[in-house]
């Protein structure tokens, strides 16, 4: 995307980090390109806090033995929330399902959100799709998310991880907006809620 475009990406209300949790961030079994999206993240997180852009983590909490179940190491947030940012903890793939999530951004007045995170094709696109469908505009910076290779099944090879990754993101169809970076996300500026 060129300087024109990155200028015309249209700024968002809120920022929704989805699942960006030990177990998948750091470690042997973290994602591939796992620096890289922490880095992405963190930029993410830095431009909202700048603006006083709402910002929600949602907190994945996986069955008995997971990595991400309750309470073990690998299911800990990977960055802090601030004390006026929101944590959101699910047990679907689809942040809105179970939740209070819908709830949280109407009583912020958030009606478009850059979503970020893990899984690509799970999580993310999940929660992205049902976000579209309650009318919430939705911009996701394609270096800020990331999945694991998906390996071969009958009759098909292996898929990397970065092509999973770009293939959640088509699956997600046209109401979807997608820029090429972290960088490139713009937010709303709001009065800061410490003040």
């Amino acid at each position: 995307m060129d300087e024109m475009q990155a200028s015309q990406v249209e700024a968002v209300d809120g920022l929704i980090v989805v699942d960006v949790q030990n177990a998948f961030v750091t470690g042997p079994d973290a994602v591939p390109e796992h620096a890289r999206l922490v880095v992405m993240v963190e930029v993410l997180l830095v431009a909202a806090r700048s603006t006083g852009a709402p910002i929600i983590f949602l907190q994945n909490d996986g069955p008995p033995g997971a990595v991400d179940e309750p309470s073990r190491p690998g299911w800990a947030l990977y960055f802090s929330p601030q004390l006026h940012e929101t944590v959101v903890r699910k047990e679907r793939d689809d942040g809105f399902d179970g939740t209070d999530l819908d709830e949280i951004l109407a009583a912020l007045d958030v009606r478009s959100v850059a979503i970020c995170g893990v899984l690509s094709e799970m999580c993310v696109a999940a929660t992205a799709r049902a976000a579209m469908r309650l009318g919430y505009g939705v911009l996701l910076p394609h270096d800020a998310h990331a999945t694991y290779d998906v390996p071969a099944g009958p009759g098909s090879e292996s898929v990397p991880a970065a092509m999973a990754a770009r293939a959640a993101e088509w699956s997600l169809g046209d109401e979807i907006r997608i820029c090429a970076s972290a960088g490139e996300v713009r937010f709303v500026t709001r009065e800061s809620p410490c003040e």
